[in-house]
């Protein structure tokens, strides 16, 4: 082949690498970020302010269980930013090398949610047949319900733990058998009931029985993009987002 056929080639090559990012387009990018299920909402709306601030990048969304989401990780499902509902879901990630860095996001705090004709206390979660659902040991928030009813002693918990009747894969499944009628309480994060079925009320947990929920925001690849978006969900505009659906946003304190 000719050198001028050669250049002739590469050219066309070049054309056609120019024209698949169209006239004045900006080269597009796309990260995937894991979420716990109960950043659904707030991460969905950080995502679409992140987008418009950033037109290069598309963010795609995968929400679940912090243990479930993990898990995939650990088994090599590609994800280039990690925010799980405990601390504990980011250090096994570390410990397996997977984490550039990682961040405080937010806290969250528990309740009980019930329907209208439903219990009136923390008290009566031991009531004798009652319907109480909770998250599974492994999901965090199964983890902070257990260690919140642990803190109100022994006998009480497992006068509670008698009555559980499912432990459910994450807090959104957990909510939603209360929502269905299919229990009469469950242990969930205050910032699920904002979306809650209007019949359902909020019981709270007394404040020397609590358990603080740690969400934590780890970047699990070398990506400007990924980079930025933990960078913007730890900004001031990403706590005031997070404010808003419910949690109390820790900003970018390690």
């Amino acid at each position: 082949m000719s050198l001028r056929v050669a250049a002739a080639g590469a050219l066309a090559v070049a054309a056609l690498g120019l024209g698949a990012c169209g006239d004045g387009e900006e080269p597009t990018e796309t990260i995937t970020v894991f979420a716990a299920a109960s950043l659904t909402e707030a991460f969905g709306e950080l995502a679409e302010a992140f987008e418009e601030e950033h037109p290069g990048v598309t963010v795609r969304l995968s929400f679940a269980g912090s243990a479930t989401l993990r898990t995939q990780v650990l088994e090599g499902a590609p994800a280039d930013v990690f925010a799980s509902a405990s601390p504990d879901e980011v250090a096994a990630l570390d410990a397996a090398g997977l984490v550039v860095e990682e961040r405080a996001l937010a806290t969250n705090t528990l309740v009980i949610a019930t329907g209208q004709d439903g219990i009136e206390t923390f008290e009566e979660l031991t009531l004798p047949g009652l319907r109480l659902m909770l998250a599974a040991e492994d999901v965090p928030a199964g983890r902070y319900a257990r260690e919140s009813l642990a803190l109100a002693g022994t006998d009480f918990a497992v006068r509670v733990l008698a009555n559980v009747r499912s432990n459910e894969a994450n807090v959104r499944a957990t909510l939603a058998k209360v929502e269905l009628g299919e229990a009469d309480a469950a242990i969930v994060y205050a910032s699920d009931l904002r979306l809650a079925d209007a019949g359902i009320r909020a019981i709270a947990i007394p404040e020397r029985f609590q358990v603080a929920a740690e969400y934590r925001i780890a970047l699990l690849a070398e990506s400007d993009a990924a980079r930025a978006f933990v960078a913007f969900a730890t900004s001031p505009q990403g706590m005031a987002t997070l404010a808003r659906h419910g949690f109390t946003a820790v900003g970018v304190t390690p």
